[in-house]
């Protein structure tokens, strides 16, 4: 396992201190979309902490979601109604509630492609 830098914060510092988590594709989170997701929180003045988690559905089909996660409800809510993506709650999403579990998802795994003004990049929709 890669070794935490000092500026990071540990897994468990950032659920229970950024609390307000908001969960996108990680495909998703690549290219001029990343630099909207960074433009944004520099525009509403926020810098939320970035945790990844794998979610599996009950076919097997697995995706890796990057979770951004916020302090402040209001800054969450504003990046939710902007990019969308799923709310995600680490003691109740999170596999037994442990700091690195997987995020079991229930109905049929369904590939996203475009979510608010974020879209795939073409070269990762295949």
């Amino acid at each position: 396992m890669p070794k935490r830098n000092r500026v990071t914060p540990a897994p468990s510092v950032i659920d229970r201190d950024w609390p307000h988590q908001v969960a996108l594709p990680d495909d998703i989170c690549t290219d001029r979309n990343l630099t909207m997701i960074t433009q944004f929180c520099q525009d509403i003045g926020v810098k939320p902490q970035i945790r990844r988690v794998q979610a599996i559905w009950p076919s097997g089909k697995y995706e890796d979601y990057r979770i951004h996660c916020f302090a402040d409800p209001a800054a969450a809510k504003a990046f939710l109604d902007h990019f969308g993506g799923d709310v995600f709650d680490p003691k109740r999403d999170r596999e037994g509630g442990k700091i690195r579990g997987v995020w079991r998802r229930t109905g049929e795994y369904k590939r996203i492609l475009d979510l608010g003004p974020l879209s795939v990049p073409e070269i990762l929709r295949n």
